[in-house]
């Protein structure tokens, strides 16, 4: 059995404290009033000028070219000054929107590991794999976590409102012709009974499908893990449509005007590689601690390959999606990318090279997919591309180039990856590391290439 250590507890604990003072000094700091936001970019204009810099600022706000001529008529300067406090409100909401935004991003991100782990685990059954059952529990540790987090998400994007998705406040609906034509979706009462559905489907086939692999650990017959195989090949026929609502619900309704047929399998191929890479990470911990001694360089191989392919996967979908958007050129579409490449470009392409060649160029040798630390430096890696992608999602809808990766952003992370950490170390001292009921388990401990 596995003991979770006070230092590893301790630890989570500080990460949640730590994040939580982060938090709440990023929600402290950014209600700035009007007049606070017209007085910063009054000074972002005097330092940057009209040339360069933030000039979108000067223009909006002070006008100096027209100024300069004297013939502006005073209707002229009403509008002017109009334009300039709309676009001091729009700032300042954008600056109200960042906690909160950090937030999401991060409750996601830990989110959709669980659940990337929670689908790879299904598929594992459903295909009957005879590498991968010395790893179960690993997996079932990880999937622990699934229920709070989803919760989490779905609490914060419906106390968060209207500062992350603008269909949920009424004064833009009311001026939006086409957020009214999706309102039979896209409102609030919707959104909440799809999540719960969501969530209610995700844990029912963790709940039965952990009962059934614990059973059949004290059982002579296969018959637990016969009922295991077959919700889990029902399961995932529930989690490819659940999966795709929820990416189109909790992500990309943020900007209610786009949308891409393919973004349910980009946000897939996201959550699957970033929760295969922490089963390998958290596998090697163990191992570190002179637990797994079943597992051995070949499982690391094979849990390596897959964080290799799906890499690339990820990099097809994500070229698919912005190549076909970006050539057909159609305003209402290509203004998603435009956006993300003007204001988002370190990130934006960023994430490309840490989600793609980084991976790819570490992971290509079949040796180094056996080596621990090379694993462990790949899939950090991999983890910071793969938030960097969440944030890309979310940031550029509500926050715009007010972005900024600072105190609420890491103070997110660390909030709920000590959150993480706590609650999926735990399960894993609920039940011994090997799934020794399991028909294939000899298979998998003598698994070798």
């Amino acid at each position: 059995m596995y003991k979770f250590s006070n230092k590893l507890k301790t630890f989570s604990f500080i990460l949640m404290i730590l994040g939580a003072l982060g938090v709440g000094y990023g929600f402290m700091t950014s209600h700035k009033s009007l007049e606070d936001v017209k007085l910063m970019l009054s000074e972002e204009a005097s330092h940057h000028g009209s040339g360069h810099g933030d000039s979108h600022a000067v223009d909006h706000n002070n006008h100096p070219a027209k100024a300069s001529h004297g013939h502006e008529s005073a209707h002229g300067h009403e509008a002017s000054a109009h334009h300039g406090d709309a676009h001091a409100e729009h700032v300042m909401h954008q600056i109200h929107n960042r906690p909160w935004s950090a937030l999401y991003v991060a409750a996601f991100f830990f989110m959709m590991i669980a659940l990337g782990v929670l689908a790879f685990y299904a598929l594992q059954f459903a295909s009957q794999a005879g590498w991968s059952p010395v790893l179960f529990r690993v997996m079932e540790g990880i999937t622990a976590y699934l229920l709070p987090g989803a919760l989490i998400v779905l609490a914060i994007a419906l106390f968060a409102g209207k500062h992350i998705f603008i269909w949920m406040d009424p004064e833009v609906v009311a001026h939006d012709a086409l957020i009214q034509g999706k309102s039979g979706w896209l409102n609030k009462t919707g959104f909440a009974i799809r999540g719960l559905i969501f969530i209610a489907g995700w844990f029912a086939y963790r709940h039965f499908s952990r009962k059934f692999t614990k059973a059949q650990d004290e059982s002579d017959d296969n018959k637990n893990y016969i009922k295991t195989f077959r919700i889990s090949a029902g399961f995932l026929v529930f989690f490819l449509y659940s999966e795709s609502m929820m990416s189109w619900d909790w992500i990309m309704s943020v900007d209610p005007h786009w949308f891409s047929t393919l973004f349910g399998w980009y946000v897939f191929a996201s959550m699957f590689v970033s929760g295969i890479t922490v089963i390998s990470l958290i596998t090697i911990y163990l191992k570190s601690k002179g637990y797994l001694e079943f597992v051995n360089a070949n499982h690391l191989h094979d849990v390596a390959k897959f964080m290799f392919a799906i890499s690339i996967f990820w990099t097809y979908l994500w070229f698919s999606q912005f190549m076909l958007i970006w050539y057909s050129n159609i305003p209402e579409e290509v203004t998603y990318f435009i956006t993300r490449i003007e204001d988002y470009n370190i990130t934006f392409f960023g994430m490309v090279v840490l989600n793609f060649l980084f991976p790819v160029l570490m992971l290509m040798n079949a040796d180094y997919k056996r080596i621990p630390w090379f694993i462990v430096m790949t899939g950090v890696v991999i983890l910071i591309g793969h938030y960097l992608d969440i944030f890309n999602m979310i940031m550029p809808a509500t926050v715009g180039d007010r972005w900024f990766i600072g105190i609420p952003e890491i103070a997110s992370v660390l909030l709920f990856a000590g959150l993480f950490i706590f609650v999926v170390f735990t399960a894993l001292t609920k039940a011994p590391l090997l799934s020794k009921g399991n028909p294939f388990m000899k298979e998998s401990e003598d698994f070798h290439y």
